[in-house]
């Protein structure tokens, strides 16, 4: 009967001495959290979106959107079908101011003033890249952030930018989060548990820890580790993505412990990888399986008593509490089909099923590679193209390229040129046929695009040539005396040598619209 309880009206007490759970505290850690990830995705945006798809972009935008346009007959429809502002306008100006102004919005919710208006209008300037950015916008956590910012808007009273403002945050908005967060847990857990003998036997983290996207200074240290203590690792992705899912809706203790589980997860894989800012984001939802009486044990008292001041204050807002048994209506109703996914033997993961993401399909890692393949570009100044030519690398910022090299802390940051070379590496170029006027950009020392590597080993003139070498990469054991990070093998060209006069890349480009 907790549900029945926690909608009752707040006693102008103690919010750790009433009886229903209050959630004055768990909205503002939500709303802070919320506010960080979204200033460090609007600054990703910032650094590399015009690079990615300005208007010389590796896709530019304004291609993408004469493709939608011819496919849905008109811009209009190409608004209804993926809303985004850059429909009236996607110079790489309009790029770059949008990315600004969400930056500066979202410190500002970060640094504790949020309403619903300015949540809303976070949320649709971060929807507005994720639908035209084509898929350097394409993973799962890019839907996940426009779902769990939607939800946010409903946290918040209409205009008041107080960190606690006069109105209680709905209950029915606080139970929305933890369905997001059973959905995302449930959706891991079972792409897991359908897609690969190696979590099924417990040997998925022999390999996870080096085949991972972005390897982090700590990944080596947990790839060593023995056997035995990488299958208990398994063990608890199960219990926090299999079992402690049920529980988020349960009474009060079951779902504080449902809730620590799923955030401790997320803290041991921020721990041992780079995974953009997934694991934090995932973190926000878990935070509503916490209530008042949890957080006035960990935060400031000064913090814990104007909690308490504005909940013996509270009044209630019936057009704020009918917004949000409406919201909660139309969430059911667009659950319905994620829900069926999740049960679904051919489930899909990470998919949105309505124009605006509302409710969507997630899940990671369903099959672990058990190799690490990188393509590394390579120049030379020379006239040869073989082997025995002077080839320097392109290094990039996240994925390794020295062997002597130890992986640097990325994460809550991305590096989208670097987790599309990651998987680029396990397929061939014709999946990846941007990757050519990314060569092409190189032989002419495109100052933007080379901003998306950690340098330029030819600074003063362009390349003759630029190639890209397939390799296999392997963690080097600790303690080696060479001083290793990594130990590398040839495997072949995943591109060959081309200069800027080549006429078959020439002749590529032209046909796609990146050469004009």
């Amino acid at each position: 009967m907790e549900v029945m309880n926690e909608t009752d009206s707040i006693q102008p007490t103690s919010a750790t001495e009433t009886t229903s759970p209050t959630y004055w505290l768990t909205r503002f850690v939500i709303l802070r959290l919320l506010g960080l990830i979204y200033a460090i995705a609007f600054l990703v945006a910032i650094n590399q979106i015009v690079p990615l798809i300005g208007s010389h972009g590796l896709l530019p935008v304004d291609i993408y959107i004469k493709q939608i346009n011819a496919a849905l007959g008109s811009a209009t429809a190409g608004f209804i079908r993926l809303p985004s502002f850059f429909w009236f306008g996607h110079s790489d100006t309009a790029l770059l101011t949008v990315a600004w102004i969400g930056f500066v919005l979202s410190c500002v919710v970060a640094a504790g003033y949020a309403n619903a208006i300015l949540l809303a209008v976070l949320w649709f300037l971060y929807m507005s890249f994720v639908h035209v950015g084509q898929e350097w916008y394409g993973y799962g956590w890019e839907i996940q952030l426009t779902e769990t910012g939607f939800l946010a808007i409903f946290l918040c009273p209409l205009l008041d930018l107080r960190p606690f403002p006069k109105y209680a945050p709905p209950f029915a908005i606080i139970v929305l989060f933890r369905w997001l967060i059973c959905r995302i847990m449930l959706g891991a857990g079972m792409i897991k548990y359908r897609g690969d003998d190696v979590w099924r036997n417990g040997t998925a983290l022999y390999y996870h820890f080096q085949s991972q996207p972005i390897p982090g200074p700590l990944s080596r240290w947990f790839h060593f580790l023995p056997h035995t203590n990488l299958k208990i690792g398994v063990w608890f992705n199960w219990l926090a993505e299999l079992i402690a899912p049920w529980f988020v809706f349960w009474p009060r203790l079951a779902r504080h412990i449902a809730g620590v589980v799923i955030i401790l997860f997320q803290f041991s894989i921020i721990l041992s990888g780079n995974l953009s800012f997934l694991n934090w984001l995932t973190i926000i939802p878990a935070l509503a399986c916490l209530d008042d009486g949890f957080w006035s044990k960990l935060l400031p008292k000064a913090l814990v008593r104007k909690a308490q001041t504005a909940a013996g204050r509270a009044e209630e807002s019936k057009p704020m509490l009918t917004t949000a048994w409406v919201v909660t209506a139309v969430i059911a109703v667009l659950s319905i089909q994620p829900a069926l996914n999740i049960l679904s033997p051919g489930q899909v993961m990470n998919t949105s099923f309505d124009p605006l993401d509302l409710v969507n399909t997630y899940g990671a890692f369903g099959t672990v590679g058990q190799e690490r393949l990188n393509v590394v570009f390579e120049g030379t100044m020379d006239e040869d193209t073989s082997g025995k030519a002077n080839w320097k690398p392109y290094l990039y910022k996240g994925l390794p390229v020295l062997l002597n090299q130890r992986p640097p802390q990325i994460a809550p940051y991305q590096l989208r040129l670097d987790w599309q070379m990651w998987f680029a590496a396990m397929a061939s170029p014709n999946e990846y046929p941007w990757t050519l006027n990314l060569v092409w950009k190189l032989l002419h020392n495109d100052p933007s695009t080379i901003s998306l590597f950690a340098g330029n080993p030819f600074p003063q003139k362009p390349p003759r040539y630029v190639r890209a070498v397939l390799y296999r990469y392997t963690f080097a054991k600790p303690g080696n005396p060479q001083g290793l990070y990594w130990n590398r093998k040839q495997l072949g060209l995943w591109l060959p040598a081309m200069s800027a006069q080549d006429p078959r890349l020439i002749e590529f480009l032209k046909s796609t619209g990146w050469l004009r």
